[in-house]
């Protein structure tokens, strides 16, 4: 059968010439062409700064879980910018639409365009779902959530997830927002509460002056906190002080975190130095704290990323020559063949990329 279809391939090839038959199909649908891609279901204007993108993929979806993440590429002014979006819908199946939540940030470029710009049926560029932090399997253990701002989203998928599957779980959520009009899903999140018996308590800190996390606030809100399996995500400042709390308490093991930005670190500037991309055959001066992946786009390239914060990985690219220095931790490092991360590296000398 192999042996019949090849030629039959390679006629379609040649008929289609100068374009490959699946450029054809995109023609027809855009979800058919190479790659994975979902298509815009609906706009859902969650808050003034934030929407949810309701998002049919195509056949090469292979589903997500709650809490995951997922890399939308979204083609602006004819550049294609990638982003990581944690999916706020829940468990999601080959089949099925998958939701994420993006709230415009500030200087934020995707994310406030999207907010402006996104319709039904535009078609946006997929990853696969990634990410660990997820529900673990089997019989639930008493489960603590700790959110702030859009680091809601993640969880709201997994509050969703347990509301859709039936599972049984004794839920503690507590969330920080500035106020009553950035509070997302706050009425979905009321009414998964009651149905479930969940126990859901929102902390607007700016509005009332309800003070951030703190030890004695959460004894007091939650009095068996050492007994629960935790999550946190949100702004960094949250997530040091919960990862402070359980540290001292000698409960590491006990929480999970899900950071939408590292913990960055100051990192004096060395002396920077040519950078050379090797495929490409162009060469840039570079600034010693400039992250590669700016020299490159200024360069003329289009590298493949996602968070540019050092977080999903979706920016390795492999190290030809030369040393580079990771700004989050001040470490110079380099051997042939290592794997960088371009958007929180940048060159220590001159470096070759194979780019």
């Amino acid at each position: 059968m192999t042996s019949v279809l090849r030629p039959l391939t390679r006629f379609g090839h040649w008929l289609a010439t100068p374009l490959l038959p699946e450029s054809y199909l995109e023609l027809i649908d855009p979800l058919l062409g190479a790659g994975l891609r979902g298509r815009i279901e609906r706009v859902i204007r969650e808050s003034a700064d934030a929407v949810s993108l309701e998002i049919r993929p195509n056949s090469r979806w292979q589903g997500a879980r709650a809490g995951q993440y997922v890399r939308l590429g979204v083609d602006i002014d004819g550049v294609r910018h990638w982003r990581c979006y944690s999916v706020s819908s829940g468990n999601a199946s080959r089949d099925d639409s998958f939701t994420v939540t993006v709230r415009a940030i500030e200087g934020g470029h995707v994310s406030t365009w999207l907010n402006h710009y996104a319709r039904a049926g535009m078609v946006l560029m997929l990853d696969q779902a990634a990410g660990e932090f997820v529900l673990p399997a089997g019989e639930l253990p008493k489960l603590l959530f700790i959110t702030a701002g859009s680091g809601i989203t993640p969880v709201m998928g997994m509050l969703r997830s347990l509301a859709a599957t039936g599972r049984e779980a004794d839920v503690v959520h507590l969330h920080y927002s500035p106020d009553e009009a950035s509070n997302l899903f706050a009425d979905d999140r009321r009414g998964l509460a009651l149905t479930h018996g969940w126990n859901s308590l929102t902390r607007l800190t700016r509005s009332r002056g309800d003070q951030h996390f703190s030890a004695d606030q959460l004894q007091t809100l939650c009095p068996d906190w050492r007994d629960r399996l935790a999550y946190v995500c949100g702004p960094q400042s949250l997530m040091d002080s919960v990862s402070a709390h359980w540290q001292s308490a000698g409960l590491n093991e006990q929480l999970k975190q899900e950071n939408f930005r590292p913990a960055l670190k100051t990192v004096a500037a060395g002396a920077g130095g040519e950078v050379r991309f090797w495929h490409s055959e162009r060469a840039a001066e570079a600034a010693g704290d400039k992250p590669l992946l700016e020299v490159a786009e200024q360069a003329g390239l289009l590298p493949k990323h996602g968070c540019r914060m050092g977080i999903c990985q979706g920016c390795l690219v492999t190290l030809k020559e030369g040393q580079v220095r990771d700004l989050t931790t001040g470490e110079i490092f380099g051997e042939a063949g290592d794997m960088v991360r371009i958007c929180v590296c940048a060159a220590a000398g001159n470096v070759t990329l194979d780019l």
